[in-house]
């Protein structure tokens, strides 16, 4: 329905499954940024501000659960919506719970579920945005 769906941030430290998302997304009017693992996702989100982070569980360096706490615990990142796409077991999604992690997909998953996710994350963030633009009034 608009333009530009928004920025996201996707997280994986597999190369085929970072361009499968990417390329899924962007034929959604998504732009997308990529980063291999937790540590670098934190250099990369200052820099770019995406509207959305995705991120894979097993990871080096940084794994995704604590990748999210990191994000959750920086004022600067808190309210940033969090997707975790990974092959996840129910102690994962406990975690991410615990974590404040805003959905989850189960690789392998469905493009459509994909955007979806993604979709309805960036739209919940976006309604924040206009919350702030017509609270004014």
């Amino acid at each position: 329905m608009s333009g530009v769906s928004g920025r996201v941030l996707v997280v994986d430290d597999s190369e085929a499954i970072r361009q499968l998302i990417t390329v899924n997304l962007e034929l959604e009017g998504f732009e997308v940024v990529t980063a291999a693992d937790g540590a670098e996702c934190l250099e990369v989100v200052r820099r770019v501000r995406p509207d959305v982070v995705t991120l894979d569980v097993m990871m080096p360096r940084l794994d995704g659960l604590k990748t999210a706490a990191r994000l959750r615990a920086d004022a600067g990142t808190a309210d940033l919506p969090i997707a975790i796409v990974s092959a996840c077991t129910p102690a994962d999604l406990e975690k991410g719970e615990s974590v404040g992690v805003d959905g989850y997909l189960a690789k392998p998953f469905d493009p459509a579920d994909l955007v979806a996710l993604v979709r309805r994350l960036a739209a919940g963030r976006g309604e924040r945005r206009e919350d702030f633009t017509f609270g004014a009034g």
